[in-house]
């Protein structure tokens, strides 16, 4: 029998600790895991992406074994998994998702599965988010990131990549046997065409407003995340939290500190 790649993995989502892309991610990591560990969010969490609850009083249910219900936001029960539950003996690593729908571009900034890898990397875990992309929402392919998804982590788990940063892995959204190799991609702009606003009135008369993240198909450069899925490539790109924007950096300060003074 194969030793396990890991002793202790840590999954999470921001689906909700019910959601058909964490059970996947269940079986996928215990392939490669003598112990694993879920913890993850009551509800739905899409969108919050590495935010954490610092007003509000976090309570844990115990579902199964080793399987705990927060009742917060992916980065909290990264916190929560890390700095609590598992105190004891960190996980070796941390797997976030299988989210449903791809996380691309600048969209991963509003991600929770995203956002919990992130968090992840800030406790000093080594972490990886992983999505599945559709077009039919009724049709997920999970059986996609099912299939793929344990040589892409053992890969991913035997490369050297520096702590602070956390790795963003997508599958595309074909069957696993007509899925392209794993590539090395960066973020891109992605899908997001911006944040919607519509607007209902509820029995009373009064307004109440939904949210929505806007996307359209459009081309995206080479070696991006959205063109590699869009190949039928599964794509792996390192992020970390340093967002300076190198170049208007130097353009302020060739203005505000001009050659010879003043």
């Amino acid at each position: 029998m194969t030793e396990p790649l890991f002793s202790r993995v840590l999954l999470t989502n921001d689906d909700g600790i019910d959601a058909p892309g964490l059970a996947v991610l269940e079986d996928v990591a215990r392939q490669l895991a003598h112990e694993v560990w879920v913890v993850a969010p009551v509800h739905d969490q899409s969108g919050t992406s590495h935010s954490i609850s610092l007003h509000d009083p976090l309570r844990i249910s115990r579902p199964g074994e080793r399987r705990f219900a927060v009742g917060g936001t992916p980065g909290d029960c990264v916190a929560i998994g890390v700095r609590h539950l598992l105190a004891d003996m960190p996980p070796d690593i941390i797997l976030s998702g299988i989210n449903r729908g791809a996380n691309l571009g600048t969209e991963t900034v509003f991600s929770g599965t995203v956002g919990a890898a992130m968090t992840g990397m800030l406790l000093g875990v080594p972490s990886i988010a992983l999505s599945q992309a559709f077009t039919d929402r009724a049709n997920v392919r999970w059986e996609t990131a099912r299939t793929l998804a344990p040589d892409v982590i053992r890969r991913l788990a035997g490369l050297a990549w520096s702590r602070d940063a956390c790795l963003n892995v997508n599958f595309p959204d074909c069957p696993p046997e007509q899925a392209g190799p794993l590539v090395l991609t960066r973020q891109g702009r992605g899908l997001l065409d911006g944040i919607g606003v519509t607007t209902r009135e509820d029995p009373r008369g009064l307004n109440y407003h939904w949210l929505e993240l806007r996307r359209s198909k459009k081309q995206d450069d080479a070696g991006t995340e959205t063109a590699a899925l869009a190949a039928a490539h599964i794509s792996v790109t390192p992020l970390r939290f340093e967002r300076t924007h190198d170049g208007v950096w130097e353009s302020l300060r060739q203005q505000m500190d001009p050659p010879g003074g003043r």
